[in-house]
């Protein structure tokens, strides 16, 4: 008795024009105001905004969404205009 075995072939999605919205660390900005920040502009729940703002806290950068340039950029200025540094990679 033979047996044969299929073989299966995954691919990867690549994601094409996909970026990272970076918000970096900065001796002025409180871990409250990038928290409410990050629930307004980005809609991250509390938790998520605060692992978030730890990571720049420690890391001195995180990157808090992901998606093409054109969904990015107004959110990237609005969080520019709260007096954070932020850029869209």
């Amino acid at each position: 008795m033979s047996y044969q075995t299929e073989e299966t072939v995954l691919t990867e999605e690549i994601l094409v024009d996909q970026y990272d919205l970076v918000i970096y660390n900065d001796d002025y900005n409180t871990f409250q105001h990038v928290i409410e920040t990050l629930m307004e502009v980005c809609k991250h729940d509390q938790l998520q905004a605060e692992q978030c703002t730890l990571l720049i806290h420690y890391k001195g950068k995180c990157g808090v969404k992901r998606g093409t340039a054109q969904e990015l950029k107004p959110m990237c200025e609005a969080i520019l205009t709260r007096g954070i540094s932020a850029k869209v990679e």
